[in-house]
């Protein structure tokens, strides 16, 4: 079973809109956790929600010059 192409758009429901942002997001940050151990990469992701709450995921400090 083959899921169809998803069109890259807006979506117009708040609370499907908010749904998809929160699955997302913690797909990114899974994927992000994957590559810095599989690749032994250092890896930092920042995102903002459209409410403007920060989530992010550094695989190591980092030291700020």
């Amino acid at each position: 079973m083959v899921r169809g192409k998803t069109q890259m758009r807006r979506i117009e429901n708040a609370t499907s809109r908010q749904v998809t942002f929160s699955k997302r997001r913690n797909g990114l940050l899974k994927k992000a956790f994957e590559l810095s151990v599989l690749c032994d990469a250092q890896v930092a992701l920042i995102v903002f929600s459209p409410r403007g709450k920060l989530y992010e995921f550094a695989s190591s400090r980092y030291e700020l010059c």
